[in-house]
Protein backbone atom coordinates (compact mmCIF):
# COMPACT_ATOMS: atom_id res chain seq x y z
CA UNK A 1 0.00 0.00 0.00
CA UNK A 2 1.20 3.52 -0.73
CA UNK A 3 2.02 5.95 2.04
CA UNK A 4 -0.52 8.59 2.95
CA UNK A 5 0.06 12.10 4.24
CA UNK A 6 -1.20 12.56 7.75
CA UNK A 7 -1.63 16.13 8.95
CA UNK A 8 -3.51 17.59 11.89
CA UNK A 9 -7.03 16.84 10.68
CA UNK A 10 -6.52 15.19 7.30
CA UNK A 11 -5.34 11.98 5.73
CA UNK A 12 -4.65 12.24 2.03
CA UNK A 13 -2.72 11.06 -0.98
CA UNK A 14 -3.22 13.59 -3.75
CA UNK A 15 -1.09 12.94 -6.81
CA UNK A 16 -0.98 14.57 -10.21
CA UNK A 17 0.99 14.33 -13.45
CA UNK A 18 1.89 17.79 -14.75
CA UNK A 19 3.56 18.84 -18.00
CA UNK A 20 4.70 22.21 -19.32
CA UNK A 21 6.98 23.28 -22.16
CA UNK A 22 9.46 25.98 -23.05
CA UNK A 23 8.16 28.91 -25.04
CA UNK A 24 8.11 28.16 -28.78
CA UNK A 25 9.13 24.59 -27.83
CA UNK A 26 12.79 25.61 -28.18
CA UNK A 27 15.16 22.79 -27.19
CA UNK A 28 17.12 24.83 -24.63
CA UNK A 29 16.98 22.43 -21.67
CA UNK A 30 20.31 20.77 -22.40
CA UNK A 31 23.58 20.36 -20.51
CA UNK A 32 24.09 22.72 -17.58
CA UNK A 33 20.72 24.42 -18.12
CA UNK A 34 18.94 21.07 -17.87
CA UNK A 35 20.85 20.14 -14.69
CA UNK A 36 20.17 23.53 -13.10
CA UNK A 37 16.48 23.34 -14.01
CA UNK A 38 16.27 19.93 -12.34
CA UNK A 39 17.94 21.18 -9.14
CA UNK A 40 15.74 24.31 -9.04
CA UNK A 41 12.55 22.24 -9.36
CA UNK A 42 13.74 19.90 -6.58
CA UNK A 43 14.48 22.90 -4.33
CA UNK A 44 11.06 24.42 -4.99
CA UNK A 45 9.29 21.15 -4.22
CA UNK A 46 11.29 20.68 -1.01
CA UNK A 47 10.44 24.23 0.11
CA UNK A 48 6.73 23.76 -0.64
CA UNK A 49 6.40 20.30 0.93
CA UNK A 50 5.74 18.62 -2.41
CA UNK A 51 6.98 15.07 -2.96
CA UNK A 52 8.36 14.31 -6.41
CA UNK A 53 7.35 10.75 -7.25
CA UNK A 54 9.03 10.87 -10.66
CA UNK A 55 10.10 13.56 -13.07
CA UNK A 56 11.85 14.18 -16.35
CA UNK A 57 13.40 17.37 -17.70
CA UNK A 58 13.47 16.90 -21.48
CA UNK A 59 15.01 19.25 -24.03
CA UNK A 60 11.83 21.30 -24.48
CA UNK A 61 9.43 20.30 -21.70
CA UNK A 62 9.10 19.01 -18.14
CA UNK A 63 7.06 16.05 -16.85
CA UNK A 64 6.49 15.67 -13.12
CA UNK A 65 4.47 13.20 -11.08
CA UNK A 66 4.03 14.82 -7.67
CA UNK A 67 2.19 14.39 -4.39
CA UNK A 68 0.86 17.52 -2.70
CA UNK A 69 -1.07 18.64 0.40
CA UNK A 70 -4.85 19.23 0.37
CA UNK A 71 -4.22 22.90 1.20
CA UNK A 72 -2.31 23.36 -2.07
CA UNK A 73 -3.75 23.74 -5.55
CA UNK A 74 -2.22 22.65 -8.83
CA UNK A 75 -2.25 26.02 -10.58
CA UNK A 76 -0.38 27.69 -7.70
CA UNK A 77 2.15 24.85 -7.59
CA UNK A 78 2.86 25.12 -11.33
CA UNK A 79 2.94 28.93 -11.15
CA UNK A 80 5.65 28.77 -8.47
CA UNK A 81 7.68 26.16 -10.34
CA UNK A 82 7.52 27.95 -13.69
CA UNK A 83 8.02 31.45 -12.28
CA UNK A 84 10.91 30.72 -9.96
CA UNK A 85 12.72 28.42 -12.38
CA UNK A 86 12.33 30.90 -15.26
CA UNK A 87 13.77 33.77 -13.25
CA UNK A 88 16.68 31.77 -11.86
CA UNK A 89 17.59 30.11 -15.17
CA UNK A 90 17.60 33.44 -16.99
CA UNK A 91 19.71 35.04 -14.25
CA UNK A 92 22.28 32.25 -14.32
CA UNK A 93 22.40 31.72 -18.10
CA UNK A 94 22.49 35.09 -19.92
CA UNK A 95 22.53 33.33 -23.32
CA UNK A 96 18.83 32.57 -22.78
CA UNK A 97 18.09 36.30 -23.18
CA UNK A 98 18.85 36.00 -26.91
CA UNK A 99 16.10 33.42 -27.43
CA UNK A 100 13.73 34.79 -24.79
CA UNK A 101 14.09 38.55 -25.07
CA UNK A 102 10.65 39.06 -23.47
CA UNK A 103 11.77 37.18 -20.33
CA UNK A 104 9.10 34.52 -20.79
CA UNK A 105 10.96 31.23 -20.62
CA UNK A 106 8.02 28.83 -20.31
CA UNK A 107 5.03 28.63 -22.65
CA UNK A 108 1.68 29.78 -21.34
CA UNK A 109 -0.35 27.04 -19.68
CA UNK A 110 0.28 23.46 -18.59
CA UNK A 111 -1.31 20.03 -18.66
CA UNK A 112 -2.34 18.12 -15.55
CA UNK A 113 -3.96 14.75 -14.94
CA UNK A 114 -4.92 13.36 -11.57
CA UNK A 115 -3.43 10.00 -10.70
CA UNK A 116 -3.97 7.63 -7.86
CA UNK A 117 -4.31 4.11 -6.65
CA UNK A 118 -8.05 3.72 -7.33
CA UNK A 119 -10.07 3.93 -10.52
CA UNK A 120 -13.41 5.61 -11.24
CA UNK A 121 -15.00 2.17 -11.38
CA UNK A 122 -13.74 1.35 -7.86
CA UNK A 123 -15.22 4.59 -6.46
CA UNK A 124 -18.55 3.96 -8.20
CA UNK A 125 -18.68 0.39 -6.84
CA UNK A 126 -17.95 1.68 -3.32
CA UNK A 127 -20.70 4.30 -3.56
CA UNK A 128 -23.18 1.81 -5.03
CA UNK A 129 -22.43 -0.58 -2.17
CA UNK A 130 -23.20 2.16 0.38
CA UNK A 131 -26.30 3.20 -1.53
CA UNK A 132 -27.73 -0.33 -1.30
CA UNK A 133 -26.68 -0.98 2.31
CA UNK A 134 -28.06 2.34 3.64
CA UNK A 135 -31.79 2.03 3.06
CA UNK A 136 -32.49 4.26 6.05
CA UNK A 137 -33.50 7.91 5.85
CA UNK A 138 -30.07 9.14 7.04
CA UNK A 139 -28.62 8.77 3.56
CA UNK A 140 -29.01 11.27 0.77
CA UNK A 141 -28.13 10.11 -2.72
CA UNK A 142 -26.52 12.66 -5.02
CA UNK A 143 -27.46 12.00 -8.62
Amino acid sequence: MTEQRVNGHTVSRLTVHIVWSTKYRYSVLEGDIQKKCRSILIQICDAEGINILKGVVSKDHVHMHIEYRPSQDISSIVKKMKGRSSRRLQQEFPKLHKKYWGRHFWAIGFGCWSTGNITDEMVNEYLEHHRKSNNDTDSFILE
